[in-house]
């Protein structure tokens, strides 16, 4: 008896000393990518989350509770007990003004959508791979969704590669006979048909303005690969057919380039388009054919180091365990920074082959954040290959700057106008 009152005694003690639960980011962790979704589950439980960024990789901590200890072991991440003396050392720490670091407040686990088809691509896509291995909550919207007003509901959208030109994604050429590619055709026509417009690009185009409507309002808005360019591509385009004979049965306007309106567009500008069938490429946004071979083991990019008292936005997208990731190939690999607006973040970039890689901006009183390349662990992922296991690559550096922009909504809005 008095052994178990002792080790009650011992448990009681250690729950009002060690009142926090803090997860290292650096090279420490052995799994950045569950960590996230830790941070995630936590506020779903109403809990406050602190992001401590900058302090070993963008580390987390939060109260202390049995549940939320028990929840750290099931996912198998690194994670301290420390009490409030050390915790407040810490926040002391990050606090000297000669520090480059920061504590941001994560409140409210954000609702996340994927606009993604419904039916099974031969590809496969980053966010959704690392929102599954990470136990992190999304529900996939569609044309019909987004066309009928659902994105309000959400309060981070991710843009699946999709191709918002009406061209699907330039396949035509390798994969015109293939079932999947006539399958989307199929049910990109039969979307546009309900909801009357003449052709898909005309549907894709009004999906792209209920994209930014709710981006305007509010939204955190994510793309990658082709998901980036032909989303502006399609507004610069507004009313001009740029879509050839393949993928409207009419060709395109033979003044289409001239009729672009560049401030439709959220990071874009002066780019010239591609109207051939036959190539792969929808602009000269895309540095895929323009970077030369750059190979595998010297593609890199380098992630901006920013100010996390002042820069607080950029500074908790950026977060990450090394400033130099690998660099990764996709349809849409990387921006030619000839083309991207000057009032555009570049957050990543290759500065010797011209090209930036990670960049942010705003709209509205929302924000964006467009990614270049497909997979960041698959360096050049084509069309039938196999996912990714994550299980593989738990530390990806390029995964997570996704998750990253997964917290963002969730950060208390008084300190990101700081």
């Amino acid at each position: 008896m008095k052994r178990f009152l002792l080790f009650l005694f011992s448990i009681s003690w250690v729950a009002l000393k060690a009142n926090y639960v803090f997860i290292p980011m650096d090279e420490s962790q052995k799994n950045h990518l569950k960590s996230y979704g830790v941070a995630y589950w936590v506020l779903g439980k109403d809990a406050e989350v602190e992001w401590l960024l900058n302090y070993r990789g963008g580390s987390f901590a939060f109260i202390y509770t049995p549940g939320f200890e028990k929840e750290c072991l099931v996912r198998g991440i690194t994670y301290q007990v420390i009490n409030d003396s050390k915790m407040q050392s810490i926040r002391n720490e990050i606090a000297l003004p000669e520090v480059n670091m920061e504590v941001v407040k994560l409140q409210k686990a954000p609702k996340i959508a994927v606009y993604s088809p419904k039916t099974k691509q031969p590809w496969d896509d980053a966010v959704t791979l690392v929102l599954t291995y990470a136990e992190i909550p999304y529900e996939v919207v569609f044309d019909d969704e987004v066309l009928s007003g659902k994105l309000p509901t959400y309060d981070w959208l991710h843009l699946h590669h999709e191709d918002f030109t009406g061209q699907y994604g330039k396949f035509w050429s390798a994969f015109q006979n293939a079932a999947w590619y006539k399958a989307e055709v199929r049910e990109a026509e039969s979307m546009a048909a309900k909801y009357g417009f003449a052709k898909v690009s005309e549907m894709k185009l009004a999906v792209a303005k209920k994209i930014k409507e709710f981006t305007m309002g509010g939204g955190f808005l994510f793309a990658m690969c082709s998901a980036t360019d032909t989303y502006d591509i399609a507004l610069a385009a507004d009313g001009t057919d740029i879509c050839d004979v393949p993928f409207d049965n009419d060709p395109p306007d033979p003044n289409a380039l001239g009729k672009l309106n560049y401030d439709n567009c959220f990071a874009f500008k002066n780019f010239a388009i591609t109207t051939n069938p036959y190539e792969y490429e929808h602009s000269n946004i895309d540095m895929t054919y323009q970077r030369g071979m750059v190979g595998e083991e010297n593609d890199m990019f380098v992630l901006f180091d920013f100010s996390a008292k002042w820069d607080v936005v950029p500074t908790m997208l950026c977060q990450d365990h090394t400033r130099v990731v690998k660099g990764f190939m996709g349809q849409t690999t990387s921006f030619n920074k000839k083309t991207i607006k000057s009032e555009v973040l570049i957050m990543g970039e290759n500065k010797g082959l011209g090209e930036a890689r990670y960049i942010h901006g705003t709209y509205g009183k929302g924000t964006w954040t467009f990614f270049g390349g497909h997979d960041p662990e698959d360096y050049e992922h084509r069309v039938g290959e196999p996912p990714t296991d994550l299980a593989l690559h738990p530390n990806s550096p390029g995964y997570r700057l996704i998750l990253n922009n997964i917290l963002f909504p969730s950060a208390k809005k008084k300190k990101l106008k700081t």
